[in-house]
């Protein structure tokens, strides 16, 4: 697909969807900085692992003590296909690779790209807060890596054109494991590729994409500061050390790691115009490149957070082709 689509204009059908959620997700947080994760489970709807292809892509799941993985595999001939490891948004605190959504998101990553796709779980806030996602997110690479384990995938899996993708604090996710698993020796697996969905990402700073009403139609700044606030570990929740110009939070701000001399993936950032967030993953674009990594952004103009995720729109299959791409000339620039 080579033409991006560049409607202002939303179905009606997504327009409630996005109503209903935002509405949900603003009833369930509670007075005291937890969640309410019951009012939640009224629009986290499950799907299950088929061992029967659907849309051409068979899945199972796969236990990893605390948390577990989805595999994805699609119905194809070749002798080879990249493996990505996916990590979903949710704000650390909310769905998993269950989630009908995101079921739905990585079976067309596996089915369009082609793809086996690995979707992880990881341990929610605010139940266990940081660091637990991002250990959780880097033990599922080293699980993957260690050859006993190696009969959980399929043969075509190869782990030599490996691929960390997430989308939004599953986009910060990723970032953060790519970070830990360049200071790691892995025996099979080679992660050549980074891609953030509108990552979640953030700073003490208010910026415009932040102020502006306009921009929050899926997620909205006070959404984002109790995201914050629950990923926090409890004994840094009065610690100015930890306001949301900690490393882990701004990621390209004033404590930012130095990745300069990190072996880091090339990186690819895909941006929405009707996103609060726009500012803080356009400053990570080019602090990528300030620090000497190759990235490439890729930026839909009208669309809100989380579009990927709304199969009915033309930008949510124009990303896939996009991330297919990407995918791709990685791997052509790793031949085997």
């Amino acid at each position: 697909m080579d033409t991006k689509p560049a409607t202002s204009s939303l179905p009606l059908f997504t327009r409630f969807k996005i109503f209903l959620a935002r509405t949900i997700l603003n009833a369930s947080l509670e007075k005291d900085g937890t969640i309410d994760k019951r009012f939640l489970n009224l629009i986290d709807f499950k799907t299950a692992a088929n061992s029967t292809p659907t849309d051409g892509v068979k899945s199972y799941d796969v236990s990893i003590d605390p948390c577990w993985f989805r595999v994805f595999v699609p119905d194809v001939t070749a002798d080879k296909l990249p493996v990505i490891v996916y990590y979903h948004g949710g704000g650390f605190a909310l769905y998993g690779p269950d989630s009908t959504p995101f079921d739905g998101l990585c079976r067309r990553f596996a089915s369009m790209i082609p793809a086996v796709v690995v979707s992880a779980s990881f341990r929610l806030t605010p139940d266990h807060r940081y660091p637990s996602q991002y250990e959780d997110g880097i033990n599922v690479l080293k699980f993957l890596d260690d050859e006993k384990n190696r009969k959980n995938l399929p043969e075509k899996a190869d782990l030599q054109s490996f691929f960390v993708v997430g989308d939004s604090s599953g986009g910060n996710m990723a970032h953060h494991v790519c970070i830990r698993a360049s200071h790691i020796k892995f025996k099979q697996l080679k992660v050549i590729g980074l891609v953030a969905l509108q990552p979640f990402f953030g700073g003490e700073e208010r910026t415009a994409s932040e102020l502006s009403k306009e921009n929050e139609r899926a997620l909205t700044l006070k959404q984002t500061d109790y995201f914050w606030n629950m990923f926090k570990p409890l004994s840094a929740l009065h610690d100015k050390q930890w306001d949301r110009d900690n490393k882990v939070i701004n990621v390209s701000g004033p404590m930012a790691e130095d990745i300069s001399g990190l072996d880091f993936p090339t990186t690819l950032v895909v941006v929405g115009g009707r996103d609060i967030l726009q500012d803080w993953q356009r400053k990570y674009y080019k602090w990528l490149k300030k620090s000497g990594k190759e990235a490439f952004l890729e930026e839909y103009e009208y669309m809100f957070h989380a579009f990927y995720t709304f199969a009915e729109l033309d930008e949510s299959t124009h990303v896939i082709s996009v991330v297919k791409n990407f995918v791709h000339k990685q791997m052509n620039i790793f031949p085997k």
